[in-house]
């Protein structure tokens, strides 16, 4: 009976043993290897990324025009005038917003990398 418990508890200490090493030991040896779906995922997000900074300079250049243009035009009429301001903080706080993303996206990867 005493026997028995010994080589109970002995092999329960190996497994456990062997169970940390090998988790321990796969997290150091396959953290450098991305799997293919992984690397393909990032570089599709990465070239969205660069497709939104690129679309978005002249959408809020043209927002902002827009707006300009509304307030110049608009020949006393303060729904107008109201609406060409709207129109312009609108598109600088987006335009903000996207470059702000921007810049925490490539924080967060300089720092993870």
């Amino acid at each position: 009976m005493f026997k028995f418990k010994k080589n109970l508890y002995f092999i329960i200490f190996t497994l456990l043993l062997s169970m940390i090493l090998f988790m321990s030991f796969s997290t150091t040896c396959f953290a450098l290897g991305e799997p293919k779906l992984v690397s393909k995922i990032n570089t599709a997000f990465e070239s969205i990324e660069s497709w939104l900074l690129k679309l978005s300079t002249p959408a809020a250049a043209v927002a902002v025009g827009t707006g300009v243009f509304m307030k110049k035009f608009s020949f006393g009429d303060e729904e107008r005038i109201r609406m060409g301001k709207k129109i312009i903080k609108g598109s600088l706080f987006s335009y903000a917003f996207i470059l702000a993303i921007d810049l925490i996206l490539s924080a967060i990867k300089s720092l993870v990398s």
